[in-house]
């Protein structure tokens, strides 16, 4: 490991804890742009309410299923990744052959190789327990769910009902936190990735993902989309 490798590796945590702070509204005072994620929890709130004035929820449960659904594949993806860590683990000898021949490729042997795979494993690692997490939740939520009034019900003490659909709200916010934290996690291991080549690629490609991730949630189509007339 050289000087460089730490350096990149830095710059990778810090621009993770960066991001993850801003896109989650940390810097505000600095940056009062919304993000995307933001935006979007607004949004979960809005359909939440709408529910109270339905008693036929079949969309929104299907819509609680949608979620789950989609955390499962990616929770499942994660453990596949792993799985393919601990494969390329096994086969270091043919790797380390592979990596010796490469130009280009700073590879600085068979130790670094290793724990640069153990780093990546710990990545998927992180991922699975976020979407583990994410999808328990969902399931928190599909269950408080079901516990709200029925239109007149919630019409006669709607101080109880907007109470109940908070905890909905709060829940179904949360676990989308943890989604989007297991996703970005993915997002990230494609930048760790450029560290097989070297610590230069690798703060390159750090830098790109984190330009990436930051139009999408700031300027991208999708948050104009959602966005009110006239907001910044």
């Amino acid at each position: 490991m050289t000087a460089a490798d730490y350096i990149a590796l830095g710059l990778f945590v810090l621009l993770w804890a960066g991001y993850s702070w801003i896109s989650a509204g940390g810097g505000a005072r600095f940056f009062p742009r919304a993000s995307l994620n933001r935006s979007m929890a607004e949004r979960r709130k809005q359909w939440i309410y709408n529910s109270l004035e339905r008693d036929l929820k079949m969309i929104d449960t299907q819509i609680m299923a949608g979620l789950q659904n989609g955390t499962a594949f990616f929770a499942s993806t994660s453990i596949f990744a792993i799985g393919g860590c601990f494969a390329l683990l096994g086969a270091t000898d043919q790797v380390d052959a592979m990596f010796r021949d490469l130009p280009f490729v700073a590879y600085g042997g068979r130790t670094v190789f290793e724990l640069k795979v153990m780093g990546l494993t710990m990545l998927f690692g992180y991922s699975f327990f976020k979407f583990g997490w994410s999808y328990r939740l969902f399931n928190y939520c599909t269950i408080l769910f079901g516990g709200l009034p029925m239109v007149d019900r919630a019409q006669s003490d709607m101080v109880a009902a907007r109470r109940s659909a908070d905890q909905v709200v709060k829940m179904n916010t949360i676990a989308a936190k943890h989604f989007n934290d297991g996703l970005r996690t993915i997002f990230l291991s494609i930048g760790y990735l450029g560290w097989f080549v070297g610590p230069y690629m690798f703060m390159l490609a750090t830098v790109v993902v984190i330009f990436v991730l930051t139009r999408r949630q700031f300027f991208s189509e999708a948050r104009k989309a959602i966005m009110d007339t006239g907001a910044p």
